[in-house]
């Protein structure tokens, strides 16, 4: 049976939107700033974000589809759900993650609205796990894609890592142990959206048990994630 501290965990997930103020910038000012101005923009522009899982990429395309949404039409779709057909009105900022994932019809819409966009004012947001010249596509798809402004997402360092955690834990009111960090850096994931996830968790536990946040206490919730990856 499932206990309710089990079951906190299991539900484990990030609790703010993903939006451009939140987003810990580290290295990667210039791209943030370039998808600040494609928010306002209905002219034509093409931009490509690649790099490992973990890294933002979602976070930054689901961010700036919020942005964007009223100054011009959106169409946001994972890679694995577009289809044969891209019906874009003039000026739509057009965001897809994951081009990996793009089927054979899909790469076809995709080449024809790339064909169509300077015409139509399009906007052009992609992401994949790979720069252009190693993604899995159709040779003129991914010809068009290494035309587009590239932006490999620069991972954040431990010590930014750990200055976002910080200030985090300090937004929900939490006065931890020094080493909760440091351990969590130490043996939890590296992607700050996990690390982030684990906090909030030890925050939830914290309030539930009547106890401070503790290493002790993140510890016991990292052995109870361990526990349930076996079962």
């Amino acid at each position: 049976m499932t206990t309710p501290q089990r079951q906190m965990l299991l539900d484990l997930k990030p609790e703010q939107l993903p939006t451009l103020d939140n987003y810990v910038i580290g290295a990667n000012a210039e791209l943030v700033t370039r998808l600040r101005d494609l928010c306002d923009s209905r002219s034509f522009e093409a931009l490509y974000l690649w790099g490992p899982e973990g890294c933002g990429k979602s976070h930054l395309l689901a961010a700036t589809t919020e942005a964007a949404r009223g100054p011009r039409p959106l169409v946001f779709l994972p890679g694995a759900e577009v289809g044969a057909d891209l019906t874009l009105a003039p000026g739509t900022l057009l965001v897809i993650d994951d081009v990996q994932a793009l089927g054979a019809e899909a790469q076809v819409a995709l080449f024809r609205a790339f064909n169509a966009a300077r015409f139509l004012g399009l906007a052009l947001l992609l992401s994949g796990n790979e720069p252009p010249l190693r993604l899995e596509l159709r040779e003129d798809l991914r010809t068009r894609i290494g035309q587009t402004l590239i932006y490999e997402i620069q991972s954040l360092s431990d010590d930014e890592k750990a200055a976002a955690l910080r200030r985090h834990a300090i937004e929900r009111g939490m006065l931890m142990d020094a080493g909760v960090v440091h351990y969590l850096l130490r043996h939890g994931r590296r992607d700050l959206p996990s690390l982030m996830a684990v906090l909030n968790s030890l925050d939830r536990a914290s309030l539930e048990q009547k106890r401070p946040p503790t290493l002790p206490l993140l510890r016991e919730l990292m052995q109870t994630s361990l526990d349930l990856d076996k079962e």
